[in-house]
Order: structure tokens, then C-alpha cells, then sequence
């Protein structure tokens, strides 16, 4: 017989010894190196410079949460600065002149870190990595803490390794679920997680992202806490089946422990003896090793200590060897097993209303002696059943004979096609070569595309050439070239090059006809296409309306603005059917839009009562306004009640018949409403045209009314913070000065175009070149002739009648103007100018009582001048400038 066994220690105590011994030993292993390692020797002036730089970057901490905190509130406006200076960094060291300057209203940012901290926390949250960057916080904290106090309140090494991963991760994933609400960076997830996340979609997809971000959370899980995927289904299939096996083999256990009892000796009886009498039966299964290790647990208690017990393993079979120390008396009744055996007994007859069940069930069988007549249901009629009795419903139905304009009605301008002028490319490109030599630059590649009006030279420069050095020759190359609008992109977006806009010396003209023929635009799925013209390597341009959702129009006077609104609107025009798209028109300047007047009874909607559909007055614009918010309003109850999210869905869905039209349900056209000269209405109506605009503009895309609004005067008074925000697509033809430019782009470059119809797109991401397709004036009159020849419904598309509070929306119904007081006037201007609707600024200015004052003010009020009175702050003033005020004046004195 083997003397090898298994070793078991029957002391309790001296295991929980050993074993506290073995946890502890890494801890004084720790001790030992922690005692051994020389402790460094630093200068009394490198710890002050330590404690220096540690109390220094727990201050930039504090710090940054707080510009952080303060740009989460203020990061519209902030976003206005810094975007309007070109990024901000470039006039840090100009507030004095800000200061001195009575022009520009102080602070000129609303962080409470002032100009720095927002142009931090831009950096920080909308360029880098959006929220994840308030973990820069507590990595400065956590290593200026250490550096000062010489204490860890976070282990420095992991923390810095975590945030950084953590930022990473936040900043892509914000940027993934971001980006199923908008397509353009948000302060969420920063350009970083934006980008990266449209880089990883165009590459492998929505689900592919999806995919990874899911792996990388569940890798950094794993590694970081170890975590274990398990689930418990399969756990408890298994004790299920050991449930149902014990069932089956009670009496065999029961057996099998009173043999055990009978054979195994008394306490007293040494262990060593006790092996030989014991005899391990072979049907114990693995399903008693809970009785066992009590058993065994009770045993080791009887042991003397210090004393092995060596077994042989030829006697032993695996599975049986922790029976060995196995001690089972024959138990005396006594009170307690009496309570046992009666548990056991409970625990059995638990099963027993099993045998119950079916004698239970078996009666309403004997029952089923009644025969009963299932009744007879009327079968409903659903949405299937109508389209196929009478079809889906047709909108285009009442005017089921009307065409679309041909294309015999546009005339054709020049050949179309491009002519290549091989000798002015090769001198042009032997005057930008020279030029760049001229200041060391040398170049590898060259390549020219040609456009209808710009050729577009694209260079590769050596390695070591930064890229700004050639940025700044843009005057340079446009004097040895002698051409104008010469625009340097730098570098090319997706592309590893630089590229050169030369204009050429023959420009080509692009007709509409030459863009509306293309199969590109007849064969468009878009739901509201607009033909724009050609890009630089003349492919035709289309953009849709519907997914900008609104268009933003600036340019100088006779750049090809109005041109630029009659291209959109013919190529409209050519696309859809008059059911599915009304048109709202705004023209102040009264001759832009009066072309189309002959198509009121096909494509436009109007005011109930009014007799023009083409609105030139002032008053009747700002009812027209908030009647599309009343739609609008409207618009948002009926896709509630149809249940679905947006306009195209709810269309399908009255189309398949699926909405009742006597629950006032019925099929929505898109509306697309065009202000043509949108600084005018700015200048004499303010804030009461600027709020229903904004409405329009953050809440009626999902519901189908679009707005294309243009513009002489990009400045900031007339296209606001609140209205840019809302558009962001914008679209800028030639402007006369850089701050134009920014204003309307948030970049330069609209005033480096050379006029004529050539603009640039911005759809939020890149700027798109292109030459604005020309339709003339006559061209648009035959369209409109043509539609207008055709039967159209009996009137405009009717807009909710909106009432105006204050009658004539002036407020001056209250006012008598012969009543005023004679320094009305004056009063009015001086508030006007200051833009501070207060009476001790009447009182101080003209010197006037405070009575007189008062009545000053309550006069105002009435004449619609200054607003209401709201408490300790100034009356707001209704009038931005003193041009308007004095047409308001005019207009009283007449009355």
C-alpha cells in the first residue's frame, strides 16, 4: 500500500493562522521595498518650486471649472465673439481698444472668467472633446494636490491613464448618439468626438461604431474590474436537475446514511483505525458535499491538534475522499431530531397537491355538456381594406392635369461645355512656381481643374514647408498673377494638398437650362430639390431644402443675390406638383418677387381677407410671421395625433388612408417662406419680426416650413446670434469686407469672389464654391405665365387668420399725438440713442422733474417706443436705431 495521501490539518486555528500569514506577507514584502528604496535628496529651493507648481495647478483647476461651469450657459454668445474675431486668440491683447471703443458694448463675452476663460473653454469643450473636458479638472487637481501636500487623495499614474481613456471614450460616444439628432459639432462631444465619429461611420459604418464603442467599454471593463460575463440561466437549469434527482434518490440516501451510521466507529476511536472500517459506497453522487463539509467541520473539532492524518489514495476514489473525516453517530430521539424529522417531513409533503391538480381540473370536463354558439362579429374595416376597394389617395388629384414647365421656356447661355486655354494654364502656373521660389518654396506636383469661372491649381510642397508660410502670399501670388479674387485653401479638406482659386480670363456663363436638363436633377429623389449651379470642377450642384432645413442669403448689391433666390425658386418649380409645396413671399423692396404674382392661385398661400399673396408691407409681414406659427402650432398637434415624427411620415401615412380626415386630419404641403430683403424688416419692425423668425427657425423643420431668408447687410444688428444659430446652411455671394464675411460664414473668403453669380455654400462642415446657375428676368415671366395659363384651385393656400393684440401691432392705439409733450420728441431720441429705457436718464439729459419725466415715459410707452415697465430694470427700447425711430415719428405726424 502507497504511503502518498492526502494531508488534511485538523486544526482550525492553525489553518487561519497560516492563512492570515500568507495575506499578510505581500503587505511587509511592500514594507520592506517601501524601507528600502533611497528616499531622494532635493534642494530646499526645488521643494518650494514643487510646492510653487502644485499650488499653481490646483488653482488652474479651480479655474477652469469655473470658465468650464460658465461656458455651459454662456456658450452661444461666447461662440458669437469668438467666431466674429476669427477664433478669438488673435484680439486677446486688444481689449484696450475694446475698452476705448463707446461702439462696442462691455463685457464683451458673458463668462465668468471674461475673454480667457471663454476662449479656454471653447478651446477646450467645443473644439477638443465637449463635456469629457471637465476631467482636465481633476487631473490638475490630483497632481497639484500630490506636488503640494505630498499626499495622494487619487493614485496619480491611473488617474492620469484613466481620464485620459475616459475622455476619449465620452467625447466619440457622445459624438455617435449626437449625431441621430444633428449633423453639425456640438459642445456634447466636440469637434474631436464629431470627427472622429463621422471618420469611423464613413469607414465602417453606424453599426460598425456601435459595435466598437460596445467592445471598447466592455475591454476597459475587463481590465479595469475584472468583470465576469456569466449568465445565471444555465446555473439554474443545473440546480434544477439536482432538485429533481434528489427527489428520485431520497430513499437511497436515507439507506445509504444508516449504513454509514452502523459501520463507522465512536468518537473515541482513533482516525487511523477508523479508515479501515470504512467502506465508501459508490452511489454517492456529488449532491450531499454541502452535508459533507459540515460533517466535516464538526469532525475536525475532535481531532487532536497538531496531528496529520495521511490516508492512502488506493482506497480512496476521487470523488469519496472528503468522506474520510466522515464522524456519524446513531442520534437518540431526542426533542431537537424530533423537530428535524418533522421539517423533513414538511419539506416532503409540499408535492403532494401535485397528486390533487387533476382531480381539480377533471370536474368542468364532466360539465362540458353545453353547446355554445360562438356570435357572429362584423368584420372592421381597416386601412388595407380601403386602399385596395379605392387606392391611396391621390393630393394631385384636383389638379390632375397640371404640367410642369418645359424646357423650351429657358434659353441657353454660351456653349455650356468648358474650353481649355493651354496657354493661360501654363503661364499661370509658371507665375505661382516663380512666386514661391521667390520666397524658398519649392513644389513637387501641380494639378489644375478646371470650372466654368475659377480654375483651381493644386500644389504639393515639399516636406518641411509649413503651410502657413504659403497662406500668407495669397497677395503675393494675386499681384504676380494680376487677377482678382485670388482665394489659397489651405490645406484642401480630405485631400494632402493646397489649393490655388485663380479666376479665369473667359468665364463661361451657366444657364438653368443647362442644370435643370441633367439626368442629376431629373431623376432626384430630394424632397425639396433647388438647382444652384456649378462647382468648381463643374459638376452640377443640388442641394436639398428640406435637410439644410433653412438657407441663409447674404451679398452685396448686384453680386447675383436675387438671381440666386430666382434659381430657387424655378428649379421648385420645375421639380414639384402645386399640392405639395406653397410658397410664402416677403418682398420689401416690392419689384423682386412681383414676377411671380401669377401663380397665386397655384403655389402660394396668403393671410384670409388679403388681396396680394406677395407681401410688401411691414405690418402685414409680422401677422404673415406668427399666422406660420399658428400652422406650425397646429402642424406639431396633427403629427401628435398621428403619431408619428415628421411631415414625409405623416403624409405617408394619410396616403395609405391611415388617418381619419373627420378627426381633422389632411395632407400637409411644404412651405417654404422667402424674405428678400430681410435688413429692412430688421430696421423697422425689430424684435417683433426676429422672435417669430428664430420660432420658425428652431421648431418648424420636422413639420415641413422651410426658410430661405437674404440679405444685404450681413452685420451682426441684422443677422443675430439667435437667428445663426438656427441656419446652418448658409450661402454668401461676394461681400465687401472680411467682417461681412465672418459674420455670414463664421470664415473669410466671400470677399475674395469676384461677383457674377460666384458664392460660396457652407453647410456646416466645408465651403463649397460654386457659380450661381443664371435665369433672367424674361425666363421667369414665361414660367410664371405658363403655370398661371393652367387651371389652379379657386384661391391662395389659406393661412390661420392671426389677430394682433394691440390692433394695428404698433402699440399706438392709446396714443393721441396731439397730446404729447414737446420734448416727446427729443425724449425719444435720447432714449433711442442710448438704447435705455429709463425716466432718471430724461430727468438728468433735459432736465425735467421727475413728474414730467414720468409722463415722458408713460407716452412712450403707448407710442410702442419703449416696453413695459419691469420693476428695478431699465424699460426695454423696441427701436435698434435712430433711422427707424425717425420713419416711426414721420408716420405719426401724417396720421
Amino acid at each position: 500500500m502507497s504511503n502518498k495521501g492526502n494531508t488534511f490539518r485538523p486544526s482550525s486555528a492553525n489553518t487561519t493562522f497560516k492563512r492570515s500569514q500568507k495575506k499578510e506577507a505581500p503587505n511587509n514584502k511592500k514594507v520592506e521595498n517601501k524601507e528600502e528604496a533611497p528616499a531622494r535628496d532635493l534642494s530646499e529651493l526645488q521643494q518650494k518650486l514643487i510646492k510653487i507648481l502644485g499650488a499653481f495647478l490646483i488653482l488652474c483647476a479651480i479655474l477652469l471649472g469655473i470658465a468650464f461651469v460658465s461656458y455651459l450657459f454662456t456658450w452661444s454668445e461666447d461662440q458669437s465673439y469668438i467666431a466674429t474675431n476669427n477664433g478669438g486668440w488673435g484680439v486677446v491683447m486688444n481689449t484696450a481698444e475694446e475698452i476705448d471703443n463707446p461702439d462696442i458694448e462691455l463685457p464683451v463675452v458673458q463668462n465668468r472668467l471674461g475673454k480667457y476663460g471663454a476662449l479656454f473653454a471653447n478651446q477646450f469643450i467645443y473644439n477638443w472633446f465637449g463635456i469629457a473636458s471637465f476631467l482636465f479638472v481633476l487631473v490638475f487637481f490630483v497632481i497639484g494636490y500630490k506636488l503640494l501636500y505630498k499626499k495622494s487623495i487619487l493614485p496619480v499614474y491611473r488617474t492620469i491613464i484613466y481620464s485620459f481613456i475616459a475622455i476619449v471614450f465620452i467625447s466619440v460616444t457622445l459624438g455617435f448618439l449626437h449625431s441621430f439628432i444633428t449633423k453639425v459639432p456640438h459642445i456634447l462631444e466636440g469637434k474631436f468626438g464629431f470627427w472622429t465619429n463621422k471618420l469611423l461611420e464613413a469607414q465602417i459604418g453606424t453599426v460598425g461604431v456601435a459595435g466598437i464603442l460596445i467592445f471598447a467599454y466592455l475591454t476597459t471593463l475587463i481590465l479595469v474590474y475584472n468583470l465576469d460575463l456569466k449568465f445565471s440561466i444555465f446555473d439554474s437549469r443545473k440546480k434544477q436537475d439536482e432538485e429533481d434527482e434528489n427527489f428520485d434518490t431520497e430513499e437511497e440516501e436515507t439507506n445509504y446514511t444508516n449504513s454509514i451510521r452502523t459501520a463507522e466507529p465512536s468518537v473515541s476511536e482513533p482516525l487511523i483505525n477508523r479508515r479501515e472500517t470504512y467502506t465508501p459506497a459508490p452511489s454517492l453522487n456529488d449532491k450531499f458535499q454541502s452535508s459533507r463539509n459540515a460533517d466535516i467541520q464538526l469532525n475536525e473539532e475532535f481531532t487532536p491538534p497538531h496531528k496529520e492524518i495521511i490516508l492512502p489514495v488506493s482506497e480512496i476514489k476521487p470523488e469519496n475522499k472528503v468522506l474520510i473525516p466522515f464522524e456519524i453517530e446513531e442520534p437518540t430521539p431526542t426533542e431537537k431530531d424530533t423537530n428535524i424529522i418533522n421539517e423533513n417531513t414538511v419539506s416532503f409533503t409540499v408535492d403532494e397537491p401535485l397528486q390533487i391538480d387533476p382531480i381539480v381540473e377533471e370536474k368542468p370536463v364532466q360539465s362540458h355538456e353545453l353547446e355554445v354558439e360562438s356570435p357572429k362579429e362584423e368584420k372592421t374595416i381597416t386601412a388595407n381594406d380601403l386602399v385596395a376597394q379605392f387606392g391611396q389617395y391621390d393630393p394631385k388629384l384636383d389638379l390632375s392635369g397640371y404640367q410642369h414647365p418645359t424646357l423650351d421656356l429657358l434659353k441657353d447661355y454660351g456653349t455650356g461645355k468648358i474650353t481649355i486655354n493651354q496657354q493661360e494654364l501654363e503661364a499661370n502656373k509658371n507665375r505661382i512656381v516663380d512666386t514661391l521660389r521667390n520666397y524658398n518654396i519649392e513644389i513637387e506636383h501641380i494639378k489644375a481643374t478646371i470650372g466654368p469661372t475659377v480654375t483651381l491649381y493644386e500644389i504639393i510642397p515639399k516636406p518641411g514647408v509649413r503651410i502657413s508660410k504659403i497662406k500668407n502670399l495669397e497677395d503675393d501670388i494675386a499681384l504676380s498673377l494680376a487677377a482678382l479674387g485670388i482665394r489659397i485653401i489651405a490645406p484642401m479638406p480630405g485631400k494632402g494638398t493646397i489649393g490655388i482659386e485663380v479666376p479665369n480670363s473667359n468665364p463661361e456663363m451657366v444657364s438653368m437650362k443647362s442644370i435643370i436638363a441633367t439626368e442629376k436633377f431629373q431623376k432626384t429623389d430630394m424632397d425639396l430639390p433647388i438647382a444652384l449651379g456649378k462647382t468648381i470642377s463643374n459638376e452640377v450642384y443640388i442641394a436639398d431644402l428640406a435637410k439644410m432645413p433653412h438657407l441663409l442669403v447674404a451679398g452685396a448689391t448686384g453680386q447675383g443675390k436675387s438671381v440666386g433666390i430666382n434659381a430657387i425658386l424655378t428649379s421648385l418649380l420645375y421639380k414639384k406638383h402645386p399640392a405639395e409645396l406653397k410658397f410664402v413671399l416677403v418682398d420689401p423692396k416690392k419689384v423682386e418677387l412681383s414676377l411671380f404674382k401669377k401663380i397665386e392661385r397655384h403655389f402660394l398661400a396668403k393671410l384670409p381677407g388679403e388681396e396680394d399673396a406677395i407681401i410688401t408691407d411691414t405690418k402685414k409681414v409680422i401677422n404673415t410671421l406668427n399666422s406660420l406659427c399658428i400652422e406650425m402650432d397646429q402642424r406639431y398637434d396633427l403629427l401628435k395625433n398621428g403619431q408619428v415624427r415628421n411631415l414625409k411620415e405623416y403624409n405617408a401615412k394619410f396616403v395609405n388612408r391611415r388617418l381619419n380626415p373627420e378627426e381633422g386630419h389632411r395632407f400637409l404641403p411644404f412651405i417654404v417662406l422667402i424674405v428678400d430683403e430681410f435688413a429692412d424688416l430688421m430696421m423697422t419692425a425689430g424684435k417683433e419680426v426676429e422672435t417669430p423668425i428664430a420660432r420658425l427657425a428652431q421648431l418648424a423643420r420636422a413639420v415641413g416650413i422651410h426658410l430661405v431668408i437674404a440679405t444685404q447687410r450681413p452685420s451682426v444688428n441684422i443677422i443675430t446670434g439667435t437667428i445663426k444659430a438656427n441656419f446652418p446652411a448658409r450661402l454668401a455671394f461676394r461681400v465687401l469686407s472680411k467682417v461681412d464675411s465672418r459674420t455670414i460664414l463664421d470664415s473669410g473668403g466671400a470677399d475674395q469672389l469676384i461677383g457674377r453669380g460666384d458664392m460660396l455654400l457652407s453647410t456646416g462642415s466645408d465651403l463649397i464654391r460654386i457659380q450661381c446657375a443664371f435665369v433672367d428676368t424674361p425666363e421667369v415671366e414665361m414660367i410664371s405665365d405658363f403655370i398661371g395659363g393652367q387651371r389652379g384651385y379657386p384661391s391662395a393656400f389659406m393661412l390661420p387668420e392671426y389677430v394682433d393684440e394691440s390692433g394695428d401691432g404698433s402699440g399706438s392705439t392709446d396714443f393721441d399725438f396731439s397730446d404729447r409733450d414737446q420734448l416727446f420728441e427729443e425724449a425719444a431720441r435720447l432714449i433711442v440713442m442710448h438704447q435705455q429705457g429709463s425716466t432718471s436718464l430724461i430727468q438728468r439729459k433735459l432736465k425735467l422733474g421727475y413728474n414730467r419725466a414720468g409722463r415722458i415715459i408713460d407716452q412712450l410707452e403707448s407710442a410702442g417706443i419703449v416696453g413695459p415697465f419691469e420693476g428695478s430694470k431699465a424699460r426695454e427700447v423696441l427701436y435698434p436705431d435712430e433711422y427707424s425711430l425717425e420713419q416711426f415719428l414721420e408716420t405719426l405726424r401724417k396720421d
